[in-house]
């Protein structure tokens, strides 16, 4: 197909001289054995799950419900909504139809479109090795709660007793059962990042069995990680589910929703909640791991990835909400239980006030002997109206207050959620279920993670696409390795360092530059002409805007908001205090911070090394006098003769141009992992008639 040239006045500068001017190759005839060495799906529900399986992970059990919570309920969902479908869906369905297009990994789409931004690919995969090194860390702490969950009573249920004192543990009965487990029997954590300490043997042979179920689970490429996913993705709804109709069934089930949905729209005007919303939908989406591109390209050629796009997108923003309906119906039901002890403990106190009888003004109307006959409504209405009068001993029982307490992150899943599932009937069981359910979601996002990280490597290293079973074990061998430094007893703070910081500002780096290349340097317009090759009918008009103008901006928005934020307000982290039994807030030493910005600067370096290494490589190979043939005034015409028929009947074996050499050609469609053909030009329309027109091949 003739396509017109690019114009020169608005890429030409941006590309120089031996930038690619020409289409993403793609093949007219499905038929065609372009890639007969790459592998493929089995089946279209196959690769559904396995995008729906690394989009949707933990953040979306943990933190989706959290920044709802946070951030106006209701409001922050429409919020949401709004942000997937002008960003989320069109950058989603950008790295889909390249990596259908070009069928490579990450490296090879933006080596293929140009070598100046192969650097793009190279820091997708740096910062999906990131977020593979901690993200495992969580499977292995799934793992522990999971083997501790077979027993009865669950050993976080009760505070244990010293025997030294024969007293309750002082750290335990200072905070809570479900804290003290998890702070000194999972994680046995300092009292800060500075405070190294030893290395957690347990959680160091749950760190090794997750990397092996990895390893095992990749071992075989897609064809053995994607058998393994009609599991791992399939499950958690089921566990879900199970969650819902069950949390439904228990008090203070509907106080959760209704706290969850109620909105809050004056959170619009607040700058923070626009940014932590287009945050959560980059995350959720899975954008600039690589990862999407790497199972797409997978794909059939004329497969519908605008369909896939808004299918998984959907699905993910629906198993958030199925998500945080679960998590406040459990939280619910955890606040009011909360809740009530405290109105037992205030009428016992109550008790204990009224030496002299009943007589006094404030005595409240209700029997203070039984405290299961109190309301939580009565006691606050009393309290509001003449309880506060009576001095600090009292104490208002809010609702409100303990929703808001242990609702983010890890203190979701591991003392929240753990502390309703042990006044559950057969507390083993659902125990059991929901971390069951963890590790499923967190290895589904593993095996796309990995995917992020592999495929790029074998596509762009022949050596490296021969020996794929070395090359995954020598992966997650290096991962675990570098995984140690989390199983140390401050390894908490390392992963909320990693997990703030090492991912966020890299990524949205990546996915700018990402739309840069292909809204400015390749064109919209080109871009939606190959989608309308492959799909065989042309996207809505629409996108073409969103890319350029709306995604970009808004991309470029939240890394100023992102930059912004941690300059003014400076990294800290939450730390534990064994001492007073309780979470306190503590700005990250000079080495940390230090560590920080190399992470950063790690992760974003290979985009302009990439770029300056490509330039100094064509004009190396520009100053190289040609063997033969007229000089470089007359370059161009070198370059249209090396593509045309005449060149190719006269030669079966034509000689590469001057141009050819200086460069990989992607105007060449892929025969295999790193073979390519010249595409014909009109070869049904015309025969063999040469075209003299420039078709911008």
């Amino acid at each position: 197909m003739e396509k017109p040239a690019l114009d020169s006045s608005e890429e030409s500068t941006w590309l120089g001289e031996g930038q690619s001017e020409v289409q993403l190759a793609t093949s007219p005839d499905p038929t065609e054995p372009n890639d007969e060495d790459r592998p493929a799906w089995d089946s279209k529900i196959q690769y559904v799950l396995a995008q729906v399986g690394f989009s949707v992970g933990l953040g979306n059990v943990w933190r989706f419900p959290y920044l709802c919570h946070q951030n106006g309920g209701g409001a922050f969902m429409l919020l949401y909504v709004f942000l997937l479908l002008i960003v989320g869906v069109p950058l989603f369905f950008m790295e889909l139809a390249a990596g259908q297009n070009i069928r490579q990994g990450s490296i090879g789409v933006w080596k293929h479109i140009s070598p100046k931004l192969v650097g793009i690919g190279y820091s997708s995969c740096v910062v999906c090795f990131y977020v593979a090194l901690y993200y495992n860390v969580i499977i292995a702490w799934s793992l522990f709660y999971l083997g501790n969950s077979f027993q009865y009573p669950l050993p976080w249920e009760q505070c244990p007793i010293d025997a030294g004192t024969n007293e309750t543990v002082k750290e335990c009965a200072s905070s809570s059962p479900t804290q003290y487990f998890w702070f000194r029997k999972a994680l046995n954590i300092t009292n800060s990042i500075e405070e190294s300490g030893e290395f957690n043997p347990i959680m160091t042979g749950c760190l090794l069995a997750a990397w092996a179920i990895v390893s095992l689970a990749m071992i075989k490429g897609i064809k053995s990680s994607a058998r393994v996913m009609y599991f791992s993705s399939v499950f958690p709804y089921v566990v879900l589910f199970i969650f819902l109709i069950r949390g439904m069934l228990l008090d203070g089930a509907i106080d959760g929703i209704t706290y969850m949905f109620y909105p809050k729209l004056e959170i619009w005007g607040n700058v923070q909640v626009w940014r932590q919303a287009a945050t959560q939908v980059f995350f959720a989406l899975g954008l600039g791991y690589g990862s999407v591109i790497a199972y797409s390209s997978y794909n059939p050629v004329h497969n519908n990835c605008h369909r896939d796009a808004l299918m998984v997108s959907g699905i993910n923003f629906m198993t958030s909400v199925l998500a945080s309906l679960v998590v406040f119906v459990v939280l619910g039901f955890r606040a009011k239980n909360i809740a009530l002890r405290c109105v037992a403990e205030n009428l016992g106190v109550l008790n204990l006030m009224s030496s002299n009888g009943s007589s006094h003004h404030w005595w409240p109307s209700f029997n203070v002997t039984d405290p299961s006959s109190v309301s939580l409504s009565e006691y606050r209405q009393w309290y509001h109206e003449l309880g506060s009068t009576l001095g600090p001993q009292l104490t208002d029982c809010n609702l409100e207050e303990e929703m808001n307490k242990g609702v983010e992150g890890t203190g979701l899943a591991f003392i929240a959620f753990t502390e309703v599932m042990a006044l559950f009937p057969a507390s083993p069981f659902w125990s059991t279920l929901f971390f069951l359910m963890l590790l499923n979601l967190g290895l589904s996002t593993m095996f796309g993670t990995m995917q992020g990280i592999l495929t790029p490597l074998m596509d762009n290293f022949k050596l490296l696409g021969r020996h794929r079973t070395l090359l995954t074990v020598f992966s997650c061998a290096l991962g675990f390795i570098i995984g140690l430094l989390f199983t140390q007893r401050s390894g908490n703070y390392f992963v909320t360092m990693f997990d703030d910081y090492s991912a966020t500002l890299p990524l949205v780096i990546v996915v700018i530059f990402e739309t840069i290349s292909v809204a400015w340097v390749y064109g919209t317009d080109r871009f939606l002409d190959d989608i309308e090759l492959m799909l065989k009918w042309r996207p809505p008009v629409v996108y073409k805007y969103l890319w350029k103008y709306v995604c970009l901006l808004a991309m470029v928005g939240l890394l100023a908001a992102s930059l912004l934020r941690m300059v003014f307000k400076g990294p800290t982290y939450t730390a534990w205090d064994q001492t007073a039994a309780s979470e306190m807030t503590l700005a990250y030493p000079g080495w940390a911070l230090a560590m920080i910005v190399t992470l950063i600067v790690f992760a974003s370096l290979p985009v302009p090394i990439g770029y300056i290494h490509s330039v100094l490589k064509s004009r190396s190979a520009l100053d190289i006098p040609p063997q033969e043939g007229p000089g470089p005034e007359v370059h161009r015409e070198l370059y249209t003769k090396c593509n045309s028929t005449d060149q190719l009947d006269s030669n079966s074996h034509p000689a590469p141009c001057e141009e050819d050499r200086v460069r990989p050609r992607t105007s060449f469609l892929p025969v295999g992992n790193e073979q390519y053909r010249l595409l014909p030009q009109q070869e049904e329309e015309e025969g063999e008639e040469e075209v003299e027109e420039d078709t911008g091949v």
